[in-house]
């Protein structure tokens, strides 16, 4: 997120705050940073130092963020890349989250029909997850087409490991992941399900009457890098359905930071590092019966801080690609 704000030429950085790194400087711990936030240290969690700012960003533990929202005054935008505020009904968050459910706002995944009017029209939005992200933008099309079956919907994601944050963890250390891959929170268990079903769903019911309810199943797997995800995505074809690539070509051409890829190339996360693009293929395995479309990106762009800055840049009134590149950097 600072890296992107460093080089935004409408947005200025304010106040940076922080909970255990509080006086720390900011280039101590991100020294890739050095040359721009040499002077900055990180400040407590005050929401009286926040309040003056024209936009917050907020990075918090789930269950965190309603509790700063609330302490925030009401007119402040804010764009929260937490889980606070994304699932509409209480009984999903209680199912996979410990604390009180907060709410909803918009949900900030501007591809999505009808989102980018609702991201404009919002004071405060919140900006989806990675896996969803990867995952919805995969099947989203399909499901409004009428394509693809919502009740048979099979996920397969793999991420780096900076999808678990900073904080250290012996499962994460470099000699327990390089050379290996392994599945974590199977069996539908893993908090991004909810918010998967939940943004298909309202996809789907954009254009047909009435939706079928939406049913996934979920494996997330880590995988030997630091940063990128893959999803493999597959739903059962209808019969009578459009063709899927048709479906994802006219849902996608125009869009900044989706791209389909040629057919027989097939998406690579390393394609992705350091962009806030998406890349999409698909496929009909008419021996299965089932769609495969598969979505490379980078969790920590267009997964999180990216995203967030494009949802910020709709939210005051800027171009929605300011700051942002759809370009990597690989190798």
């Amino acid at each position: 997120m600072l890296r992107l704000l460093a080089g935004h030429p409408d947005l200025e950085i304010g106040p940076l705050s922080a909970q255990a790194s509080v006086g720390a400087p900011v280039t101590v711990l991100h020294p890739h940073l050095t040359g721009r936030l040499d002077d900055t240290v990180f400040v407590s969690t005050d929401p009286e130092l926040l309040a003056d700012s024209d936009l917050v960003f907020m990075a918090l533990p789930h269950g965190e963020s309603a509790k700063l929202a609330a302490a925030l005054p009401a007119q402040l935008k804010v764009v929260d890349l937490g889980a606070d505020f994304r699932l509409a009904h209480p009984q999903a968050w209680a199912r996979y989250y410990p604390t009180p459910h907060a709410g909803q706002w918009p949900y900030g995944l501007p591809e999505l029909p009808g989102a980018r009017a609702a991201i404009k029209a919002a004071a405060r939005v919140a900006a989806p997850g990675c896996y969803a992200t990867a995952s919805i933008l995969a099947l989203a099309p399909l499901l409004a087409a009428g394509a693809v079956e919502p009740s048979d919907i099979v996920i397969v994601a793999a991420s780096g490991t900076s999808g678990a944050g900073r904080s250290p963890r012996p499962d994460l250390l470099g000699s327990e992941v390089m050379g290996s891959m392994s599945a974590y929170q199977a069996g539908g268990v893993h908090r991004h399900t909810p918010e998967i079903e939940q943004a298909l769903f309202y996809s789907e019911r954009a254009v047909v009457s009435p939706p079928a309810p939406v049913t996934l199943s979920f494996t997330p797997t880590l995988a030997p890098m630091a940063r990128g995800i893959l999803a493999t995505c597959t739903a059962r074809l209808v019969t009578s359905g459009a063709e899927p690539r048709d479906v994802l070509a006219a849902a996608y051409g125009p869009e900044p930071f989706v791209h389909l890829l040629p057919e027989g190339r097939w998406p690579a996360t390393g394609a992705t590092l350091g962009s806030n693009m998406a890349h999409l293929q698909v496929a009909a395995d008419t021996h299965a019966g089932r769609a495969v479309v598969v979505c490379a990106l980078d969790n920590l762009v267009k997964g999180a801080a990216g995203q967030a800055i494009q949802i910020a840049n709709l939210i005051l009134g800027l171009p929605e690609t300011t700051g942002l590149t759809a370009y990597g950097v690989t190798p």
